[in-house]
C-alpha cells in the first residue's frame, strides 16, 4: 500500500530546564536546517530575543518588543508566523525549535495545530501544522538536578522566571512536563551522580516518557541525536494531543517497581465525598513524582474534574461534560473512541461517571495512596441518598462554576493563554 506523501517541512522541538540543549541543537544543525530560539526571559516586559541558526553561518538575532509582554503573544506574533514562512523556503528542509525553559512542549504543540495564523503573504490563514509537521520531542535533562526539581515545590517566581502576570507554576510541574511528553530524552550525567541515582532516575523515565528512547551522556560527549531521532517508534506521540478522556497509560510502561518508583493505579466506580478529597488529595504531593487523570466528585453531577499534580505543585481544572450529562445530540459530536470506551462500563444509573487516576511514586507507600483516597471515597451509606450530596460543601466549586472553554484541551492553562 502505498501512504500518502506528507510535504510539510520536519520539525523538533528541543525542550529542557537544564541539560544538553545547545549540544543538541548544534547536532542537528546541518546543511538544510534552520534552528529558531526565542529567550523569554525578558517577556514579562514586552521584549523578546530571536535567535535564528543557519549551519556555517553567524547567529542572526533581533529583539522583538511586544505590546502585552506574554507567551501568547510570542506565539501569535512572531513564532508561529516565523514557521509558516520558514516552511515556504526552497533552502529550509527541517527546522529546529530551541525552546525557552518556560515553555511547555505540549502547550506549544497545541498552538501550532490550533492557533490560526492570519496575513502571511502567499499564504492561506491557517495554523502552523499546514505547514510544518512535527516529527520529534526531545527533552534535555541534568541527572545530578533533575529528580529534586520534579519533586520540589519551587514556583518559576523563585528561579526567577515571570513568564506572565498570572504565571504561578511551579519548576516541577514544568519539568515533569517536558519529559512526560518526549519522544526521545537526553540525560547529562557527571560523575557526581552514582550509579544508584542512575538506577533511579532511569525507573522515572522509563514510567513517564515510556518507549522513548534515553541517551545518557557525560559533560563533554558527543552526541549522535539524529540517530537518537531514528530510535524514535513509529507510534511515538509526535506532538499529537490528548484530552482528559484519553487513556492515562500509554507506551506500555513497567508495572513493577523498581528503585522504590512504581506507577500506582486508582480507579472507582463511585464519586468522591468533595470535603474528604480536599483532605486527602495532599497525599498526592508527599513522595509523589507526579499523579495525573479524571474524578468524579459527588456535588458536581455533570462536570468531570482532571487532577494533575508534578512534585509539590497541584492543578485542578474542569475534564468537560461526562457523556450521561450530555444530550443523544452532544454525545454524537465526541470521538468515537472515548464512546466506546464509556460503553465498556456504563452504569445504568451513573453512565460513565468514574475515577481514574495514575500516581507516579519515587518515595511513597502505594498501600497509604490506596487507602487514602479509598477513604475519601463516597460510604455505602451516603450512596443510599444520592439528592442530599447537593447539598454538601463543596472546596472545588469554583471549577463547576467556572469550567475551561470547551474549545480546546481542557486541563492546560498554557493553552487557554495561546488563543486569548
Amino acid at each position: 500500500m502505498n501512504l500518502p506523501v506528507d510535504g510539510r517541512t520536519p520539525l523538533v522541538l528541543v525542550s529542557g530546564w537544564t541539560g544538553a540543549m545547545d549540544g543538541v541543537v548544534g547536532s542537528l544543525l546541518t546543511p538544510g536546517t534552520v534552528a529558531v530560539k526565542h529567550d523569554l526571559g525578558r517577556v514579562y516586559e514586552g521584549v523578546v530575543r530571536r535567535t535564528i541558526y543557519i549551519a556555517g553561518e553567524a547567529p542572526r538575532e533581533t529583539i522583538l518588543e511586544l505590546a502585552h509582554g506574554c507567551v501568547s503573544c510570542t506565539l501569535r506574533e512572531d513564532l508561529l508566523p516565523l514557521l509558516r514562512k520558514l516552511a515556504t523556503r526552497s533552502s529550509v528542509e527541517r527546522v529546529v525549535l530551541a525552546m525557552d525553559p518556560a515553555l511547555e512542549p505540549e502547550a506549544l504543540c497545541w498552538a501550532i495545530e490550533n492557533v490560526v495564523i492570519t496575513g502571511v503573504v502567499g499564504q492561506i490563514d491557517g495554523s502552523a501544522s499546514r505547514d510544518v509537521r512535527i516529527d520529534a520531542v526531545i527533552d534535555c535533562l541534568d541527572a545530578a538536578t533533575w529528580l529534586a526539581d520534579a519533586t520540589g515545590d519551587d514556583g518559576l517566581a523563585d528561579r526567577g522566571i515571570v513568564a506572565s502576570g498570572d504565571d504561578d507554576r511551579t519548576v516541577a510541574q514544568v519539568v515533569v512536563g517536558q519529559v512526560d511528553y518526549a519522544d526521545a530524552v537526553v540525560v547529562t550525567a557527571g560523575p557526581e551522580v552514582d550509579g544508584w541515582e542512575r538506577a533511579k532516575l532511569n525507573a522515572v523515565l522509563a514510567r513517564l516518557a515510556p518507549g522513548a528512547p534515553v541517551a545518557w551522556v557525560g559533560p563533554t560527549d558527543e552526541l549522535d541525536v539524529e540517530a537518537l531521532l531514528a530510535a524514535v517508534p513509529f507510534d511515538a506521540r509526535k506532538g499529537a494531543i490528548t484530552d482528559a478522556h484519553s487513556p492515562l497509560l500509554r507506551g506500555q510502561p513497567p508495572l513493577t517497581a523498581d528503585c522504590g518508583v512504581s506507577l500506582v493505579e486508582f480507579t472507582a466506580n463511585r464519586p468522591f465525598h468533595p470535603e474528604r478529597l480536599h483532605e486527602a488529595i495532599d497525599v498526592l504531593l508527599d513522595g509523589v513524582v507526579t499523579a495525573r487523570g479524571r474524578a468524579w466528585v459527588a456535588t458536581q453531577p455533570d462536570e468531570a474534574l482532571w487532577i494533575e499534580s508534578a512534585g509539590g505543585g497541584l492543578r485542578v481544572a474542569s475534564a468537560g461534560t461526562w457523556l450521561a450529562a450530555m444530550t443523544p445530540e452532544e454525545q454524537d459530536g465526541i470521538d468515537t473512541a472515548r464512546r466506546a470506551m464509556a460503553a465498556l462500563r456504563w452504569d445504568e444509573t451513573f453512565g460513565d461517571r468514574d475515577t481514574s487516576l495514575v500516581i507516579l511514586v519515587h518515595a511513597a507507600d502505594p498501600t497509604e495512596i490506596d487507602r487514602t483516597l479509598q477513604w475519601a471515597l463516597v460510604s455505602d451509606d451516603e450512596m443510599l441518598d444520592p439528592p442530599a450530596w447537593a447539598d454538601w460543601n463543596d472546596p472545588f466549586g469554583q471549577w463547576h462554576e467556572d469550567p475551561c472553554e470547551t474549545s480546546e484541551s481542557p486541563y492546560s492553562d498554557q493553552k487557554r493563554e495561546a488563543t486569548e
